[in-house]
């Protein structure tokens, strides 16, 4: 028994020292794999690396601390790296692109990092802009084959030209960012003046005849009525009428003369650059067709409209030249209704009809440059129209004297004559406190004033300028023609 019992006790030491020794390799293992994983480290990158911007043909002189042992060059084909001596090489652009440079020493440590972006040479667009415009904060960078412009101009139109002048050297507008801000953009007052005279004459004489001629059950019956196909229509429905017998004659004689006075001034304030524009008139409404919902029986459809602008209107772009002098592309327009060239629609199936009426247009539209306070005069745009007809029986109406009882007389003479004054003005912004107002100090009457005395207003004009109290005699307020 106590023999086994030695043999068991010996079995169990081997067995423990071989776990134990088993534990320990691992152990010694695990140590050896983190210092592994430890010892990789980055060289060289970018988070390192200086930027160089380079363009293309052009080179750039590197001196470096220590002796250089390696170089490696991530895209030949973009730049390129020689090396003359031990501490000094050359960067040389050769295309447009990015690439990254890096140095190493002897022992494989890094000595220098380099971002190349080679760009298009942009040291001939830096010298022109410094030569045609020396006042300016105008600066121009390359990005991949693209350009952008920064800093600011004295005015649009500088910025245009440095616009320009960097798309001829890229050859693509696209690939050109404009970011120059103008300082202090002027801001343009247009005051417009559009005056209109239009004098219209109509003259209407004829003679409708009717009667019956023959006796028994040969009865001839004739009647003779005024068409007026000039104007269109009769202008008054006055007429004097003869009957002798069988016979009826009338007379329509009728002679027309108007005026027409169109005068608008509206004034516009715009940046210079931008683009504003006024409509004084109103829309009227255009069928444009039938929208009808198939999901009921029968359909029901309802007609569609479109609105049409008239009126007087203007769009004006301003752009600042230089100092006091403006380009201005200046469009005004006068319309208005017309019952000439009218459309008539009836609906199928009813009586009822609706007249669309025509526009009448007058429309200049010039880009000119003139100094701020100038005048611009869009003259000599004068229409005349006249027409005459003469309707009657063949062969009668030929008749002189009597001639004139088979015959009508329609004529009719349009003139009109549009102006338009344009002044543009560079101007600044104002305090609220220096403005006016057109019902500044104006105040209700009373119902006693109002009834007894037929006063319309109490005040009426700027607090404490003019004693309340005080009675004016004459002509008061905004006067109208």
């Amino acid at each position: 028994m106590a023999h086994r019992q030695m043999i068991r006790a010996a079995w169990l030491a081997i067995a423990c020292s071989a776990l134990i020794g088993a534990n320990d390799r691992a152990g010694a293992a695990e140590p050896r794999a983190d210092a592994a994983s430890a010892s990789i480290q980055i060289a060289a990158s970018e988070a390192t690396s200086r930027f160089v911007p380079l363009g293309v043909g052009k080179s750039v002189v590197i001196d470096l601390p220590r002796d250089v042992k390696d170089i490696l060059v991530a895209d030949p084909k973009t730049a390129n790296a020689v090396v003359r001596t031990s501490r000094r090489a050359y960067i040389v652009g050769i295309a447009v692109g990015q690439t990254s440079v890096y140095f190493f020493d002897a022992d494989g440590r890094q000595i220098a990092g380099l971002d190349i972006a080679v760009t298009r040479d942009l040291n001939g667009v830096r010298a022109a802009l410094r030569h045609i415009f020396p006042d300016a904060d105008m600066r121009i960078d390359g990005i991949g084959d693209g350009v952008v412009l920064t800093g600011s101009a004295a005015s649009p139109a500088e910025a245009q030209q440095a616009f320009d002048l960097a798309t001829r050297l890229v050859g693509d507008g696209n690939k050109v960012v404009n970011g120059i801000t103008v300082r202090g953009r002027d801001q343009i007052l247009l005051k417009v003046t559009v005056a209109e005279v239009q004098r219209d004459v109509i003259k209407q004489l004829g003679i409708n005849l009717g009667g019956a001629a023959g006796s028994g059950s040969t009865v001839l019956n004739y009647t003779t009525a005024l068409p007026f196909s000039a104007y269109g229509q009769p202008i008054s429905d006055t007429s004097a009428a003869l009957k002798y017998q069988s016979l009826t004659a009338t007379l329509r004689a009728m002679e027309r003369a108007g005026v027409i006075r169109t005068l608008a001034e509206p004034n516009l304030t715009a940046i210079s650059g931008e683009t504003a524009s006024f409509l004084a008139g109103g829309e009227f409404p255009i069928p444009s067709g039938l929208s009808c919902d198939t999901s009921k029986s029968p359909p029901v459809c309802q007609p569609t409209v479109d609105f049409k602008k008239f009126g007087v209107s203007l769009t004006f772009t301003p752009v600042v030249l230089t100092e006091g002098r403006i380009s201005l592309k200046v469009m005004t327009e006068v319309s208005d209704l017309s019952t000439d060239n009218a459309l008539t629609l009836q609906a199928p199936g009813s009586n009822q009809t609706l007249t669309v009426p025509s526009i009448r247009v007058r429309r200049a539209d010039t880009t000119v440059e003139i100094p701020s306070g100038g005048a611009l005069a869009m003259a000599g745009m004068i229409q005349e129209q006249t027409k005459q007809q003469l309707n009657g029986l063949p062969g009668l109406m030929q008749i002189p004297v009597l001639g004139a009882l088979f015959r009508s007389r329609d004529y009719v003479n349009r003139q009109s004559e549009l102006m338009v004054l344009v002044s543009p003005f560079i101007v600044k912004a104002v305090a609220s406190k220096d403005l006016a107002r057109p019902d500044d100090g104006f105040a209700d009457v009373s119902d006693q004033s109002s009834v007894l005395l037929g006063r319309l207003n109490r005040i009426y004009g700027v607090e404490g300028s003019v004693d309340p109290r005080r009675v004016y005699r004459g002509s008061y307020g905004f006067i109208m023609d």
